[in-house]
């Protein structure tokens, strides 16, 4: 069922209230975003991923010699 003009303008009545209460939502197009740091440093990720795979790297030497 469709709504009526006076539904329609009820609602857009409703809705400005309730915007007036909450106050307006920030625009995502307007709002520039910087790019995201990773909260783990470049070296450190370096650092465990070597601890891993350097590891099962010893490992697998280990077991051929």
């Amino acid at each position: 069922m469709a709504q009526t003009p006076q539904q329609r303008q009820a609602n857009m009545r409703f809705a400005k209230a309730q915007e007036k209460k909450m106050g307006k939502p920030e625009s995502p197009v307007l709002k520039k975003r910087e790019p995201q740091k990773s909260p783990i440093g470049r070296i450190w990720i370096i650092l465990l991923a070597f601890v891993l795979c350097g590891g099962l790297l010893f490992e697998v030497l280990k077991l051929f010699f």
